[in-house]
């Protein structure tokens, strides 16, 4: 895992943007099509608008796949991650090859089938994920499920990933935080050539030093990455500030 420190948010948005859009353009050259996974929430802001800032991008020629999505949350709701996707990149974009949201509202085993019956036919080029204040990858809580191999997998998730979205603002009470999500699974994740990571702000400074400084395990989900060849974490100094200088 390769750790890159940037002043502010903003500065590791456009950092990680830029070498996203690299490995992007690199993949279609190869190619002649990229396949990539996007994340959402807060600390994919400022990496979302660099990629949207990128002019070289053949985007007809790219497929994207969500990594998360709430069961039983409707597209309408300022949390829901399909309608984070579609306001803050997919409208902003010419149209992709393909698009593959997740439906939280749909019957989830068989979402879960049909994501995952397709995301094994495009092996994935680049990965845009984060690190959650409780040491989550994706919405794999810890102790998160190092073994099982289906691409896609409904979670529950736990009382600290839950208070995380309810202080970020996408919800006004806990009770109306989902406590279900169909998430992407570690070892799908790591199936990526690439990864990249972007992890701003103080809020995650624990998560991010036990990701970085504890041994691979799944009460610590992210320290997965550890065992990825080609790993890019994006940190700002809140982020990094308790990260042993010696790592």
């Amino acid at each position: 895992m390769e750790i890159v420190i940037k002043s502010n948010p903003k500065e590791l948005g456009i950092a990680a943007g830029k070498l996203g859009a690299e490995l992007i353009q690199q993949a279609i050259e190869q190619n002649g099509f990229a396949n990539i996974i996007l994340a959402t929430g807060t600390s994919q802001f400022e990496t979302l608008n660099q990629l949207l800032a990128e002019t070289g991008i053949d985007w007809s020629k790219v497929r994207m796949f969500h990594l998360d999505e709430y069961i039983g949350l409707s597209i309408t709701h300022p949390a829901s991650f399909r309608k984070y996707l579609k306001e803050r990149f997919i409208s902003k974009v010419p149209p992709l090859r393909e698009v593959n949201l997740i439906d939280g509202e749909a019957d989830e085993e068989n979402e879960c089938e049909r994501l995952s019956k397709n995301i094994l036919k495009h092996p994935i080029d680049v990965a845009f994920v984060g690190i959650g204040e409780n040491g989550h990858l994706a919405f794999n809580d810890p102790p998160a499920d190092f073994e099982i191999e289906v691409p896609y997998i409904v979670v529950e998730l736990d009382e600290a990933c839950r208070k995380q979205q309810l202080g970020e603002g996408w919800f006004n009470t806990m009770d109306e935080v989902p406590r279900k999500a169909i998430s992407m699974s570690i070892k799908q994740i790591l199936k990526a050539k690439h990864i990249i990571c972007s992890v701003p702000d103080q809020r995650k400074a624990v998560a991010v030093k036990n990701t970085m400084e504890q041994s691979v395990s799944n009460l610590f989900p992210a320290t997965a990455m550890q065992l990825h060849t080609h790993c890019t974490c994006f940190l700002d100094e809140a982020s990094a500030s308790l990260v042993s200088q010696t790592n």
